[in-house]
């Protein structure tokens, strides 16, 4: 998917130096009716282009989601009253160890969906977990008892989900933009899968820990 990207912003970069250098030539030439024209469509293709590039490096640590995606597997493992331990292992990254506080193991996730004319370029949705963390049953107990969160996203040169919210200017690109989570109870072994669809997070226990 990014790579149709990247060529798209190659594409339209090399069309904007083209079209400057027909803006020069046509300034020596005095052709100023031309020089206008070229230097508009320069603008226009470097433009297209910067924003081309900015999604390719948004994109970055962002899934393809098809159907039904292995977000990450987590195994599950109480230490004490409300405290557990998770292993997570997402597809493609060393597995990372976690102390929480809770009664249920939470994560969530960013999802972006582009406009169906994105789509022709390749830009389908995509989703980049984003933190897991403990939670309690009770709401009193969530005010007042210790929380502990991680994150699980890496860390990005642009961050297009923190842009699509920050920026209106984005609206004709991405389609829809929103945090999907999900929580599942911690107080036994339990090995889990992680699976994010285009409905969002889903917890499913794949078997008792032994």
């Amino acid at each position: 998917m990014n790579d149709w990207v990247v060529a798209t912003s190659i594409a339209f970069g090399v069309l904007g130096c083209l079209f400057l250098l027909a803006g020069v030539a046509s300034a020596r030439r005095r052709r100023f009716v031309r020089l206008s024209l070229h230097t508009v469509f320069a603008l226009a293709c470097l433009a297209f282009g910067a924003l081309f590039l900015t999604l390719h490096l948004s994109l970055q640590g962002y899934q393809a989601l098809t159907r039904e995606d292995l977000a990450a597997i987590i195994q599950v493992e109480p230490t004490g009253p409300s405290q557990f331990r998770v292993m997570v292992q997402v597809p493609g990254r060393q597995s990372e160890i976690f102390q929480l506080t809770g009664d249920e193991v939470y994560a969530d996730a960013h999802i972006l969906k582009w406009k169906p004319w994105a789509n022709l370029f390749g830009l389908h949705t995509v989703y980049e977990l984003d933190r897991i963390a403990g939670r309690y049953r009770e709401i009193e107990d969530e005010r007042k008892r210790p929380r502990t969160v991680h994150a699980l996203g890496g860390a990005q040169a642009v961050d297009l989900f923190t842009l699509r919210r920050r920026y209106a200017w984005l609206e004709p690109v991405v389609d829809a933009e929103y945090g999907s989570a999900s929580f599942f109870p911690a107080q036994d072994r339990v090995v889990l899968e992680l699976r994010v669809s285009t409905t969002g997070l889903l917890f499913r226990p794949l078997t008792t820990a032994s």
